[in-house]
């Protein structure tokens, strides 16, 4: 006898199968911007400095997406023909590195000297402090190193020294990771940004405009730092950040204190103010990449497919400074005159609209800054006339 029922053999059930994990938004994100800078690019690191670059402004999607996918703008307006004419030299940087090494040489003695001479009120400088080991894989795994040591340093309660940290941030929805100089840990656990640079420190002044630079990337440091803080018990993160510079003409180190909580405010704010990466990116065409090995049409192409923000601040803080000032200057648009003309010119975006507007063929009358226009006009004209017309003006 058969051992089915009369039916016949039973029906096969079929295999159950594993179900196929689906990629998270994170993972996507990270291969659209991979995609974007090219599948055979190494990204580029996003420092503190071009941080603050961009968060000073905010509304430009281009740099936001272009730090955010790791590509090096230095390299795409060199592409696009129209590269950066700024950047450190060779022989800065090596007398930057050099300068470095000095202050943080025997276990960072001297330069735990100037710390507490500027902020230890009175005590002692200590005779020595822990330097953490922060070496690990990546980034993400230095990150994760430099949290530890943190935390460690904070619970132990005595001096440590932390020698180029590495910090996290998350920027337009895409994490960065940050390098300072060096972060050093009180006893009080009060944790103390340090920026060295080779800039010299005059009769105890330094370069009003490189101060104010260092201290926006400082305030960078301190906003990682206190994501840090915050799952630190007893940690606290000091707005007094330690600028140490050559002192005069020599090569021996001075310090300073900067308070940065006004730059930490502002950039804060400004962070929060970007869109988001995937944002920018959902919108561009199908198929836009920065790839250095496309050709130059095709990478313009990409980079006009991404809104920009020009200002002729960016000139002194984006590589891709010159062709977006080529660009706006081509469109007429008001922004190459900076942003307080742009503020007060409403909605005339345009020069050839201004001066249409002033010499009423176009714009309503009604409209505060036009009758603001054609009032200037009108005084311009008369002063002209009367110089013209040998009567001195009044």
């Amino acid at each position: 006898m058969s051992e089915y029922p009369a039916g016949g053999p039973p029906p096969q059930i079929p295999a159950t199968r594993a179900p196929v994990p689906r990629p998270t938004p994170a993972t996507t994100l990270r291969q659209r911007l991979a995609e974007l800078r090219g599948p055979s690019v190494t990204p580029h690191p996003l420092d503190a400095r071009a941080l603050a670059a961009l968060a000073a402004n905010p509304g430009c999607k281009r740099r936001a997406l272009l730090d955010g996918a790791g590509v090096d703008k230095a390299e795409l307006a060199t592409a696009l023909g129209s590269p950066a004419a700024f950047g450190q030299s060779q022989f800065a940087f090596v007398r930057g590195n050099a300068f470095e090494a000095k202050v943080k040489a025997d276990g960072g003695t001297e330069l735990l000297r100037l710390l507490v001479e500027r902020l230890g009120g009175g005590a002692e400088a200590p005779a020595v402090a822990a330097v953490p080991d922060l070496t690990a894989a990546g980034p993400e795994g230095r990150a994760a190193r430099t949290a530890l040591a943190l935390r460690e340093a904070t619970a132990a309660g005595g001096w440590a020294l932390l020698d180029h940290p590495m910090l996290a941030l998350e920027v337009a929805g895409s994490p960065a990771y940050l390098e300072p100089d060096a972060v050093v840990v009180h006893p009080d656990g009060t944790w103390t940004v340090v920026e060295i640079k080779s800039f010299p420190m005059i009769d105890s002044s330094a370069d009003a405009a490189k101060v104010g630079a260092a201290a926006r990337q400082s305030a960078v440091y301190v906003l990682a730092l206190e994501r840090i803080a915050a799952k630190t018990e007893g940690a606290e993160v000091g707005h007094r950040v330690l600028l140490v510079c050559p002192k005069d003409f020599s090569n021996l180190p001075t310090a300073s204190v900067v308070d940065v909580r006004k730059q930490r405010a502002v950039t804060a704010r400004q962070l929060t103010r970007l869109t988001r990466v995937e944002d920018i990116a959902a919108a561009l065409p199908e198929g836009t990449t920065f790839d250095p090995g496309c050709s130059p049409e095709e990478l313009g192409t990409a980079v006009e497919a991404v809104p920009a923000a020009y200002a002729p601040e960016c000139l002194a803080a984006c590589e891709l400074a010159f062709h977006c000032r080529a660009k706006a200057r081509a469109e007429g648009a008001v922004e190459s005159l900076g942003r307080s003309v742009r503020g007060e010119l409403g909605g005339l975006t345009t020069v050839a609209g201004v001066l249409a507007a002033a010499a009423g063929k176009e714009g309503d009358p009604a409209d505060p800054t036009v009758a603001a226009l054609r009032r200037a006009a009108a005084l311009r004209a008369e002063a002209l006339a009367g110089v013209d017309g040998g009567v001195p003006c009044r």
